[in-house]
């Protein structure tokens, strides 16, 4: 299983950044992460008005995750 990870920082101080984990579905595979992750991405960052997306990348899922 993958995970979408975001670096995003607050817009008001952008040395002030965090890592956040959106877990995907089984069925998103290491091939189409980035396709599947777009529309997860835009949603995030609409939920989370401060926060700036500084990048993202799909990893599989860690015990971190759970």
């Amino acid at each position: 299983m993958l995970a979408i990870v975001i670096s995003a920082c607050l817009a008001q101080d952008p040395s002030s950044c965090k890592d956040y984990r959106i877990p995907l579905s089984e069925a998103v595979d290491s091939n189409n992460c980035m396709l599947y992750a777009l529309p997860h991405l835009a949603k995030w960052a609409e939920d989370h008005p401060g926060l700036v997306i500084a990048k993202f990348v799909c990893r599989p899922v860690t015990d971190k995750d759970i």
